[in-house]
């Protein structure tokens, strides 16, 4: 008789423990670095595999520098710097169009007459490239 009485007992307290709102704790070991921070022994040095890194490198340092020495880089290089910069004055020049339009910003035309405005906007599209 006092089993049974005490089964639902703990049955109860224990579920009662399990969803209590309390935050949920770590464990005793939540502190403990682990196995990966433990130093592995230090493996003797292969000679063959040295030599053929430091080949390797001596190579790779080489074709860098013949890569960068070469003319088709300083090509594409020197056109990715004249285009960056007409894309530039492109970009500027249709905000410049468009402030004219809208008489804000630098290039507004608010002050001028609507033939001078007209012409002014025709100009700025010419050389922006719209019409």
């Amino acid at each position: 008789m006092l089993q049974k009485s005490v089964v639902p007992l703990i049955v109860s307290v224990s579920t009662t423990i399990l969803l209590s709102s309390s935050p949920a704790k770590a464990g005793f070991l939540s502190g403990f670095p682990g196995i990966e921070s433990i130093p592995g022994p230090q493996l003797p040095p292969i000679e063959f595999l040295n030599r053929f890194n430091e080949e390797n490198q001596k190579k790779y340092a080489e074709a860098d520098a013949k890569f960068k020495e070469s003319p088709l880089l300083k090509q594409l290089l020197e056109r990715s710097k004249l285009n960056k910069e007409k894309n530039r004055q492109q970009i500027l020049d249709k905000y410049c169009m468009r402030g004219a339009e809208w008489g804000v910003g630098d290039c507004s035309a608010e002050g001028m007459s609507p033939e001078e405005k007209e012409s002014f906007i025709a100009m700025l599209k010419k050389k922006a490239g719209v019409e």
